[in-house]
C-alpha cells in the first residue's frame, strides 16, 4: 500500500506539472494570436502616439463653446454634457496637425427631457477660417448652422434632419457645402439609435479624411486639396448629447 502510494502521488504530481505547462502553453498561444491580430489590423484601427486625451474630469479649459441661448455645456461625472436649443458648435483648442486619429464616445440621449431629440451627432474636423490666415481657432460664431458656411472643414452630419441623413461634406469656404451622391446616406443602418454609445474616429492621413463609427468605415474622401491642419469640433442642434472618452492619436505605423 505504502509504495501504491508514494508512486500515486508522483503521478499526480507529474500530472498536475503537465496540466500547468499547458495551461501556460494555452496562455502564452493566446497572447501571440492578440499580437498577431493587432499588428494586421488597418492603421486606422490601431492608436498610435496619444497626443491630448480629455476624460472631461478638470471642466472645461481645452474648449470654447459657441451656442445659441439657452442651451448648455457641462463636464460631469467625466462625461461631457450638451443640452442644446439652437445650436452648438464647440471647438478643441489645440490646433491638429495630419496625420492624426481623433476618437471619443458618444451618446444622443433621448430620456424623455426637453432637449431629447434623436438627431445631429455633428462633428467638424481639420477646420480652417480663411479669415484667419495666421491659424488661429475659427471661434466667435453664434452657434447658428449657417455661421460656419465659410469655413474650409471636413463635416459629418450624422442623423441629421430629424435623423433621416448621414451626409459627409468638405466644405469649400462657400454656402455650397459641395455633397457627393455616394456621401447622402439614408439607409437604417447610417442612422441613429436612441441612447447607443457610439465609437466614432476620425482620420486623417496621406490626403484621405475618413469617418468611421463602431469600427466600421462609414466615410472615405481622398482630397484632392487636403486639409492638413486644423481644428476639430463637437456640433449638434436641438439634442442632448453624452460624450466620453475624447483622445487625439498620430496614427499607428503600417508596419
Amino acid at each position: 500500500m505504502l509504495v501504491f502510494r508514494q508512486h500515486t502521488h508522483r503521478t499526480t504530481g507529474a500530472s498536475n506539472r503537465t496540466r500547468v505547462v499547458r495551461r501556460w502553453i494555452g496562455r502564452l498561444t493566446v497572447v501571440a494570436l492578440l499580437l498577431g491580430t493587432a499588428r494586421h489590423l488597418p492603421a486606422a484601427e490601431r492608436p498610435g502616439a496619444l497626443l491630448f486625451g480629455e476624460e472631461f474630469d478638470r471642466g472645461l479649459d481645452q474648449w470654447s463653446a459657441e451656442q445659441v441661448t439657452g442651451g448648455s455645456v457641462a463636464a460631469k461625472a467625466g462625461a461631457l454634457v450638451i443640452e442644446d436649443v439652437g445650436g452648438t458648435t464647440l471647438w478643441f483648442r489645440h490646433r491638429l496637425t495630419a496625420p492624426v486619429v481623433i476618437s471619443y464616445e458618444a451618446e444622443v440621449v433621448t430620456s424623455g427631457g426637453p432637449n431629447d431629440r434623436l438627431s445631429d451627432l455633428n462633428c467638424f474636423w481639420m477646420a480652417q477660417d480663411p479669415a484667419r490666415p495666421d491659424g488661429s481657432l475659427p471661434a466667435g460664431r453664434s452657434g447658428r448652422f449657417a455661421d460656419y458656411d465659410s469655413l474650409l472643414t471636413y463635416y459629418v452630419g450624422y442623423g441629421g434632419n430629424k435623423n433621416t441623413t448621414t451626409r459627409f461634406r468638405r466644405y469649400d469656404g462657400t454656402p455650397e457645402r459641395p455633397l457627393l451622391p455616394e456621401h447622402d446616406l439614408r439607409a437604417p443602418q447610417f442612422l441613429l439609435k436612441p441612447n447607443h454609445a457610439y465609437q466614432i474616429k476620425l482620420v486623417v492621413r496621406d490626403g484621405t479624411a475618413e469617418f468611421w463609427r463602431d469600427g466600421e468605415k462609414i466615410f472615405s474622401y481622398a482630397d484632392p486639396h487636403p486639409l492638413n491642419g486644423g481644428y476639430f469640433a463637437f456640433r449638434t442642434v436641438r439634442s442632448h448629447l453624452v460624450i466620453r472618452h475624447f483622445k487625439v492619436n498620430a496614427p499607428a505605423t503600417s508596419q
